[in-house]
């Protein structure tokens, strides 16, 4: 009986020290509009997420998630193999998200294995999160990718210094040719020549200091851009065909962030320079610059990025965050209640010739179930990152069940 016992009560404190969470998610699209190359006007999509943690001891602590998708307009792989790199170009049906360790130490903590890391002050553009790969089949749906890591903080009273190792490069993920993400030009067939991911590591090293008045930091980063230049080899010209490769170049940033809450507003600033050895890929320095305020069940947040480039090489590139400078920018929301709220985001290009608005009303009832809907309208010309979207406004509705 006293073996039993002793059983059972190893049992319960395992358990006590394991948590579980997850949600069922289901999307769809609806697109007023065709866009050349795709006719489909509504897409769904289905996502499983379950995470779990476990507490080894008070410095030791793993963590683990997986995702199961499917959907309508082959986003995502009809493969069920397990991804771990995310280097796919659909979206995988099975993924791990996260799987790994933290360990803690005095002022030391160390994180290994698969995890998000995110770096930067700014809400609306973060020019040194250089370890954020993204999701943009989608763009104005998209989530942030993972990446294996080895990620070391140290902290001490106002200062923290962390440094990142990744051993294999993960790139965002770029829209899918040949659907409405990817506009191509009526007429020209574009077929994929896939993708030249680089070899080698990559480095991170930022330090923060958070003072009495302002916060502020520094970074450095020694690795590849997750957003690809696009070279084009022409297969023929009756009918016209290209074929279009990505490649990533190697890219140095350095750059800082500040924030300081003022009597009526927090103003943030972020800035980063790139540089790279590779002559097909660009430098340039990007900023953005935003006031931030919260006033009872209210927020708001406003600003402009810009961009300056001091080396132009590339012909075509894939590059949202570029894409999404030389504009005013701004983001909105209301807290209706505990189960209740309303969003609002709205980019608008310097010169006008793109813009860009997402409004959303979310409800939760009960304990379980939320539903999220709203709508996303682009206006611009062909010629702008933005404008070119402009057959892709839609409406949406999401609803999960988390458990």
């Amino acid at each position: 009986m006293k073996p039993l016992l002793a059983v059972l009560l190893a049992v319960t404190a395992g358990a006590q020290d394991f948590s579980q969470r997850g949600y069922l998610e289901s999307g769809t699209y609806y697109y007023p509009q065709e866009a050349p190359g795709d006719s489909g006007r509504v897409t769904s999509n289905l996502l499983l997420r379950y995470e779990a943690a476990y507490k080894a001891s008070s410095n030791l602590r793993f963590n683990a998630s997986i995702d199961a998708r499917a959907d309508t307009h082959r986003e995502v792989e009809r493969e069920a193999h397990l991804s771990w790199w995310d280097r796919e170009a659909q979206r995988p049906a099975l993924e791990i998200r996260r799987l790994g360790l933290i360990y803690t130490r005095g002022e030391f903590t160390l994180e290994l294995g698969k995890q998000l890391i995110r770096w930067g002050k700014a809400d609306l553009l973060n020019p040194t999160d250089r370890f954020a790969p993204r999701d943009y089949i989608n763009l104005v749906q998209t989530e942030y990718l993972p990446v294996t890591a080895a990620h070391l903080t140290w902290a001490h009273a106002a200062d923290s210094v962390e440094f990142v190792y990744t051993p294999r490069f993960t790139p965002s993920r770029t829209p899918l040719l040949n659907q409405r993400w990817a506009p191509v030009p009526p007429g020209i067939q574009v077929v994929d020549g896939g993708a030249r991911f680089p070899g080698g590591p990559q480095f991170g090293l930022r330090w923060n200091h958070a003072g009495s008045r302002i916060e502020y930091s520094l970074s450095a980063f020694d690795g590849f851009n997750h957003l690809p230049v696009l070279d084009l080899t022409v297969r023929s010209l009756a009918p016209p065909s290209v074929q279009v490769a990505r490649q990533y170049a190697r890219i140095r940033s350095y750059g800082g962030e500040a924030a300081m809450p003022m009597k009526w507003v927090t103003v943030k600033g972020e800035a980063a320079y790139f540089t790279s050895p590779d002559r097909f890929a660009d430098e340039y320095a990007q900023y953005v610059v935003q006031l931030e305020k919260q006033s009872g069940e209210w927020f708001f947040t406003g600003g402009y990025a810009g961009e300056t480039v001091t080396k132009r090489r590339s012909v075509l590139t894939y590059a949202p965050d570029r894409g999404m400078t030389e504009a005013f920018l701004g983001r909105a929301g209301y807290t209706i209640d505990s189960n209740r709220n309303v969003a609002l985001d709205a980019a608008v290009r310097r010169n006008g010739d793109g813009s860009w608005l997402k409004l959303e009303y979310s409800q939760a009832f009960g304990q379980h179930w939320r539903g999220t809907g709203g709508f996303a309208w682009i206006r611009g010309t062909p010629q702008d990152f933005l404008g070119q979207y402009h057959l892709n406004s839609h409406l949406f509705l999401l609803l999960r069940y988390s458990f």
